[in-house]
């Protein structure tokens, strides 16, 4: 591609009358310079290592300065930005980056955003964000769909996962009736966000219940069960239970129809946290692996992850969409002109933002482009890939698999069975294999502790990471694993 022109007089924005203006041509160049940047990383990617770092007291030194009071050229400052800022980080897009939650944003989605931005879209209101609001609306009736809500539920689009979480259980306790005395539940394995939305609305941290799990790291049903009833035999109010719909640790679903029955008998609001796995559900096995989730009260999905779409893009989805316009409208008199008759909801109604971005117009365009077939090829991607990667741990004498995949989940380590290693030891050869990985090899790979147990962890979910993306990383494990274990 080529490079930026070299930069002339004319491109130095004229501050000297204020404005924040740029010239037609100029901004065109910019955008120009802007997407050919984008596209270059994204086909140079594959070839690179999937993370960048540095110490804090060396970027101090490239980055610490005070603002300047006249203008740079803005080209030069775009291709700063390009070249010394955005790359030193993690590429979560990356093919080998299996760490963590990551994912690969379509190019429409990156384009949605652009445009929503550009439009200065403020979705607060129906006055003032009608046609965003609409197709808000619209996608939000599609998650509606894939996950077997009824009519008559709904939600809205969310920072993520986190802001979702927050907004059910403040929907769960305004439906309890403001008790004094709340307590929540959920499995060891929950994330922490839900800890914290629930000190957030006022839950002591004692009457936060991290429940037990089975061996396959799903909800101790019997645990929840005891926890309840003692609970409210202590004067507690339980207000809701929150269940997994792909734990982050392992991918692990909770027993989600006993949950929800458990939770009607006892006048429970049921959460689920659907952020990483909730997407299985646009295909056929994943409904399957999913099924239950469609009778919890309210459901946290992140776009962001396995529908391949660029943060933030969050939702919450409610069975009755009037709990949450229940527990967040409030009157505001600036705000009395934006009421536009019945029916046309306000999301700031829905949630705790006002000024909102358009964040469904991401998911909308992606779809439009690709089509609904190849989004579930591509969760379904996912889900076969960690199953070939648990064929091949199982198949090696120098690997063990710690629980079952689930979803695109692969939770294993280096243990040779055999050798008689104790888990100390064992957790100190994974952690450097883990260390190696990090230094020396292309992939990213993040751990997790099941049981006690150090884990290395895969999360496969990037629609561009293959067979050999997998294969070559579990190979350069093996290596580093051997030698590990015979350091001589």
């Amino acid at each position: 591609m080529e490079n930026s022109k070299e930069t002339t007089e004319s491109e130095t924005p004229n501050t000297s009358d204020g404005s924040l203006r740029m010239a037609p041509p100029e901004m065109l160049d910019l955008a120009r310079r802007a997407a050919e940047l984008l596209v270059q990383r994204i086909e140079s990617l594959p070839g690179e290592g999937a993370w960048d770092g540095d110490f804090q007291q060396e970027l101090e030194k490239q980055l610490m300065e005070a603002p300047p009071e006249e203008g740079r050229p803005a080209m030069e400052v775009l291709e700063r930005a390009a070249h010394d800022i955005l790359p030193i980080s993690l590429r979560l897009d990356h093919p080998r980056s299996l760490a963590f939650v990551s994912c690969s944003s379509t190019w429409p989605g990156v384009l949605a955003d652009f445009m929503a931005s550009g439009f200065h879209i403020n979705q607060c209101t129906w006055l003032v964000a009608s046609g965003p609001s609409q197709l808000e609306l619209v996608v939000i009736d599609w998650f509606r769909r894939w996950i077997g809500y009824p009519e008559g539920a709904g939600g809205l689009f969310t920072s993520g996962g986190s802001a979702a979480s927050l907004d059910a259980f403040v929907a769960a306790r305004e439906t309890a009736g403001h008790p004094d005395r709340a307590s929540v539940y959920m499995s060891d394995q929950s994330h922490s966000a839900h800890i914290r939305a629930a000190r957030i609305i006022g839950v002591r941290p004692e009457r936060i219940r991290l429940l037990p799990c089975d061996e396959r790291f799903r909800l101790d049903m019997e645990a929840l069960e005891r926890a309840v009833n003692e609970d409210r035999a202590a004067g507690l109010h339980p207000i809701a239970v929150c269940a997994n719909a792909g734990a982050v640790s392992t991918g692990a679903i909770d027993p989600l129809g006993e949950m929800a029955d458990f939770c009607e008998a006892q006048g429970v609001w049921l959460h689920v946290d659907a952020a990483y796995g909730g997407f299985a559900a646009v295909t056929e096995r994943g409904k399957e692996l999913l099924r239950g989730m469609e009778r919890a009260d309210s459901i946290g999905m992140d776009a962001h992850k396995w529908f391949f779409q660029p943060y933030e893009a969050g939702a919450l989805l409610v069975k009755d969409v009037g709990t949450l316009e229940r527990a967040f409208a409030v009157r505001h008199d600036i705000l009395q002109d934006t009421i536009w008759g019945a029916n046309h909801p306000n999301f700031s109604d829905r949630g705790l933002q006002l000024s909102r971005s358009f964040r469904a117009l991401k998911v909308w365009m992606s779809v439009q482009t690709f089509g609904m077939a190849a989004f579930r090829q591509a969760v379904s991607k996912g889900m076969e890939l960690a199953e070939r990667a648990e064929a091949y741990v199982r198949q090696s004498p120098i690997l063990e698999m710690l629980t079952p995949v689930s979803l695109g989940i692969v939770c294993f380590r280096v243990n040779p069975g055999d050798a008689g290693i104790d888990e100390k030891a064992l957790e100190e050869i994974n952690r450097t294999v883990l260390a190696r990985i990090f230094w020396d090899d292309k992939a990213f790979v993040s751990s997790t502790l099941l049981k006690g147990k150090f884990a290395l962890r895969f999360c496969i979910i990037n629609h561009n990471t293959t067979w050999d993306d997998v294969r070559e990383t579990l190979e350069a494990i093996k290596r580093f694993g051997s030698e590990a274990l015979n350091p001589d």
